[in-house]
């Protein structure tokens, strides 16, 4: 599972093309008196709550050994339901997942899983539901010119809240818009807040949180532009009482930025992450999807630089792998490469 097989229709956007759309959304930003750059970077580094909800994303304070910083994160590994290569009930995807060393496995809502499924399955493999992943964003986006399916969308957003709570996650993976010739920038970002607003007393009387991924969908194209649409949504936030956050996927910003960068700009507002790799290499000799055909490692993510942006914000929690999937020892694999990225284990 990749950001193709998510985005069947994502724009092709040449880093050219990036640049100009960022360039001219911060222009317009500016000239509508919003909040500038270093207001946003202010909040980020004056904040030091974070989640806390249910325990699944505490970031405690930073724990130090004979007075000296403690490096290693604290990562609790996931992976995506769809990535479980093995026949058989709910149980044996989540048994398969723990003896190849994760911690989590997300499901999709609206989906097929029931409540009492999942608990047993939970109960009998010792695997968590961190969350579940919106199952309708990309074919009823927010921001759909149809307000028909904008209520559809946000009808799927209720269940995959309510599913959320009752599987015993924190949170509801979302993509917020989709950008494209036919729905305009502006539409999008005054759209999808419109709708996703008043979803967020429903999460949070659920104890749960909506967050965004960053993805190939033409729409939110900076970390400052990102930051400033999620405490619009929320503001003046205590992050121990975030209900609007971001799932931060690492790799789908490589082809147009770095990892860093954004995770310092977005700082607690991370409230979980994305795990997947990309290769500037394979893209720009192969073409821009093969960019995501490289082992995790192994691509331009620049892990040493991803784990000091982590530690620099003080994140803990759960980090979900994104990519193809299979059987267990593909998924022992995926464990190893995860643990070793992270710093998890010698």
């Amino acid at each position: 599972m990749n950001s193709e097989e998510h985005q069947p229709d994502a724009p092709n956007l040449t880093r050219r093309a990036f640049t100009s759309l960022a360039l001219a959304t911060a222009a317009a930003a500016a000239t509508a008196g919003a909040t500038t750059a270093s207001q946003v970077l202010a909040q980020t580094r004056s904040r030091s709550e974070v989640m806390t909800m249910r325990g699944m994303n505490a970031q405690p304070q930073r724990q130090t050994v004979d007075g000296r910083p403690n490096a290693a994160l604290q990562i609790r590994k996931a992976l995506k339901v769809g990535m479980i290569g093995v026949e058989g009930p709910l149980e044996a995807k989540f048994a398969a997942a723990r003896e190849a060393g994760f911690d989590g496995v997300e499901l999709d809502s609206p989906g097929p899983y029931k409540a009492h499924e999942v608990e047993v399955a939970k109960k009998n493999t010792g695997i968590e539901v961190p969350g579940v992943v919106l199952s309708t964003h990309w074919n009823k986006p927010f921001n759909h010119p149809d307000p028909g399916v904008r209520r559809e969308a946000a009808d799927a957003l209720r269940t995959a809240i309510r599913d959320c709570r009752d599987f015993g996650g924190s949170t509801v993976l979302v993509v917020p818009a989709v950008v494209n010739q036919s729905m305009s920038y502006v539409d999008a970002y005054e759209r999808s807040q419109a709708e996703i607003r008043p979803m967020i007393a429903i999460a949070r009387e659920h104890e749960v949180a909506i967050a965004f991924e960053n993805v190939w969908n033409g729409f939110l194209l900076s970390p400052m532009e990102a930051a400033r649409y999620v405490d619009e949504l929320q503001p003046q936030v205590d992050h121990s009482k975030r209900t609007v956050g971001w799932y931060f996927d690492i790799g789908n910003i490589v082809n147009f930025g770095w990892p860093e960068h954004w995770i310092d700009a977005l700082g607690p507002r991370i409230i979980k992450l994305d795990v997947k790799e990309f290769s500037r290499k394979r893209r720009d000799d192969e073409g821009l999807w093969k960019g995501f055909g490289v082992e995790i490692g192994e691509g331009d993510v620049g892990w040493d630089r991803v784990r000091e942006a982590l530690r620099r914000i003080g994140f803990a929690g759960w980090a979900a792998a994104e990519v193809g999937g299979g059987g267990p020892d593909r998924l022992k694999d995926i464990a190893r490469r995860m643990d070793r990225v992270f710093g998890l284990k010698a």
